[in-house]
C-alpha cells in the first residue's frame, strides 16, 4: 500500500475556499485538498475566515494588535496588507521546525511562504498561478538558492517565470468532470468569471450584441466601479448579469449555453473556465491571449485575436456549431481532476523519497 502522505496547503489568506468560489484559485484548492483526502492523505489547509469546514481549516487571519503610535505613520501600509502579510508570517513561524507534515504545498499566491521556505524542514512545493509579480520575484531572488519546488498551471507561465525560474513542471488545472456534466446546449451563450477589467465581461457583451446573440453572465463583482461603469450599461433584453452562481447552478447555466465567450484582457495564466465550459460539452470562442491556446483545438474552439470584439462577433455562429462530445471528449482527455492530482501525488512523493 503507498504511504498516506502528512500534507499542509496554503492557500488565499483574503478569501474564503467554499462556495460560490471567489475565483479559478479558490476553486482549484478545494478541489485539489479534496481528491487528495479522497485518496486517504491527512490534509490541512490554512485557509481564511469562513472556508468549507470540511477541508479540516486552519484559519489564517489573526489581526495584529497595532499601536496608536504605530497607526500614526503616515507611511503605513493599508489594513488589509497588513493583516494579510501577519497572518502568513504567523503560519511560516509555526511551520518552521514543525515536524507535523510531510510536505507544504503553497497555493497562495504570497510571498512569505516563498521567502521563509528555508525555515521550513519539509519540502516546499509552489504553484505558480499568475505572471510575475514583483513580490514574489523578490522572495525568490533574495536567498543564494531558493529551496522551493515551483510547478507552473501551464506551458504559457512557465515560460513567463523562466528568467527567475529556470525549471519548473508544469501541470495543468483539472476539474471535476463529474461536477461538469455534459448539457444540452440549447440556450444562451454563457460567459462566467470576476467581474474584474482583466476578464473582459464588457467586451463579451460587446460581442454578443453585435453578433445579435443572447448572452448570460455570471460570477462575482470583483470591482464594483468596473462593474456599474463598463458592464451595467450593456446590461438589459437578451444580455443579463444572473449574479454569483453555487457550483451546480454554474454548471447548469454552462451546460444549456450554445457556447462561452472567454475574454481575458491579461496574460491569463490558464483559465479554468474552459475547462469548465469544454466539461460540460460547451465550444469556447475566446481571445487567443496567454494559455489559451493550449487548452483548446479547432474541434472545440475558435480564438481570435486579443481584444478583437468584432473577430470575436463574427467567430459567435461558427463555434455555435462545434461538436460537443467533441469539447467534452477533449476534457475528459486534457483537463481531468484525476490526471492532476495523479502529477501532484507523483512530484509529491518523489519529494519526500
Amino acid at each position: 500500500m503507498s504511504r498516506v502522505l502528512r500534507l499542509a496547503i496554503i492557500a488565499s489568506a483574503r478569501f474564503p475556499i467554499r462556495e460560490p468560489f471567489a475565483g479559478g484559485l479558490e476553486a482549484h484548492t478545494w478541489s485539489l485538498a479534496q481528491e487528495l483526502r479522497r485518496r486517504g492523505h491527512r490534509v490541512t489547509v490554512f485557509a481564511g475566515p469562513g472556508s468549507d469546514p470540511a477541508l479540516d481549516v486552519r484559519e489564517l487571519g489573526s489581526v495584529p494588535v497595532i499601536s496608536d503610535q504605530a497607526r500614526s505613520d503616515v507611511s503605513m501600509s493599508s489594513e488589509s496588507w497588513l493583516n494579510e502579510h501577519h497572518a502568513y508570517l504567523e503560519l511560516m513561524l509555526s511551520l518552521a521546525g514543525s515536524q507535523e507534515f510531510d510536505l507544504v504545498h503553497n497555493n497562495s499566491l504570497h510571498y512569505l511562504p516563498v521567502a521563509m521556505a528555508s525555515s521550513v524542514p519539509q519540502p516546499v512545493v509552489t504553484t505558480l498561478h499568475t505572471p510575475p509579480t514583483p513580490w514574489l520575484e523578490s522572495a525568490i531572488a533574495a536567498p543564494a538558492r531558493c529551496p522551493v519546488t515551483f510547478v507552473a498551471v501551464s506551458e504559457h507561465t512557465a515560460r513567463a517565470w523562466r528568467h527567475r525560474v529556470p525549471e519548473s513542471t508544469v501541470v495543468h488545472n483539472g476539474i471535476d468532470l463529474r461536477a461538469w456534466p455534459l448539457g444540452p446546449g440549447d440556450g444562451p451563450l454563457v460567459w462566467t468569471g470576476r467581474m474584474v477589467p482583466e476578464k473582459g465581461p464588457a467586451l463579451a457583451v460587446r460581442a454578443a450584441r453585435l453578433a445579435g446573440v443572447p448572452l448570460r453572465l455570471a460570477g462575482p463583482i470583483g470591482d464594483r466601479t468596473y462593474f456599474d461603469d463598463e458592464v451595467r450599461p450593456l446590461l438589459g433584453g437578451e444580455i443579463q448579469y444572473v449574479g454569483h452562481l453555487g457550483q451546480r447552478q454554474l454548471a447548469e447555466l454552462v451546460g444549456r449555453a450554445r457556447a462561452s465567450l472567454v475574454t481575458p484582457c491579461w496574460e491569463e495564466p490558464y483559465g479554468l473556465v474552459v475547462a469548465e465550459s469544454l466539461a460540460c460539452g460547451t465550444p469556447v470562442c475566446g481571445f487567443d491571449r496567454g494559455a489559451l491556446a493550449e487548452l483548446v483545438t479547432e474541434r472545440c474552439a475558435r480564438l481570435v485575436p486579443a481584444d478583437d470584439v468584432e473577430a470575436l462577433a463574427a467567430a459567435i455562429g461558427e463555434v455555435r456549431m462545434l461538436s460537443r462530445l467533441d469539447a467534452r471528449a477533449h476534457a475528459e482527455r486534457t483537463c481531468s481532476l484525476s490526471t492532476m492530482v495523479d502529477r501532484y501525488e507523483h512530484l509529491f512523493r518523489e519529494l519526500i523519497s
